[in-house]
């Protein structure tokens, strides 16, 4: 009986995670919070998966989507499609998405992204260093930096990246 209940556990606890998360990410706004002291954003240099190094300073004068996720967190796993389908729609202007993952190992990303479309950089934070620098309630978390530096807009938890009016929101970033 223990054997059964050991193994059923962690499947268990990721079911009741999906029907308790899922529903309240698909009901919640998908709208961005504004940052109202618009504090600088945190500097980083982190590989991605082929090994080329971002910084995000080289990126200063275009606004940046950091993404903050983990392949076994339910909400991020849910939300990348979205980010994908949402590059596709940005990608060739002045924003940049960058998805940070949080510990683990390539491995892992690797396998989680291997069958999905992603063509923005994903990049590695295995010591969690960059996410140890913003200020994190859990996962997933965003922020939209603005063309100086300054974290403009967050979003605590998924969101659907593609919908227009958080497109809306991220693009009147450039143009400010």
């Amino acid at each position: 009986m223990n054997v059964l209940r050991n193994r059923l556990t962690p499947f268990l606890t990721v079911v009741l995670a999906l029907v308790l998360v899922l529903p309240a990410v698909a009901k919640k706004p998908n709208l961005l919070t504004p940052v109202t002291k618009r504090p600088p954003a945190s500097g980083f240099v982190l590989a991605d998966l082929d090994g080329n190094e971002h910084r995000l300073a080289d990126y200063r004068g275009r606004v940046v989507i950091v993404n903050f996720w983990a392949t076994w967190c339910p909400p991020c796993r849910f939300e990348i499609p979205s980010m994908s389908r949402a590059w596709k729609k940005i990608e060739g202007t002045a924003v940049v998405m960058l998805a940070i993952h949080v510990g683990g190992d390539e491995d892992s990303v690797w396998q989680f992204i291997g069958d999905m479309d992603i063509e923005f950089p994903v990049l590695m934070d295995v010591e969690s260093k960059a996410a140890d620098a913003y200020p994190m309630p859990g996962l997933p978390t965003t922020f939209i930096v603005g063309p100086d530096g300054r974290i403009e807009l967050r979003a605590i938890g998924g969101r659907e990246w593609d919908d227009p009016k958080l497109l809306d929101q991220i693009r009147a970033l450039v143009k400010a």
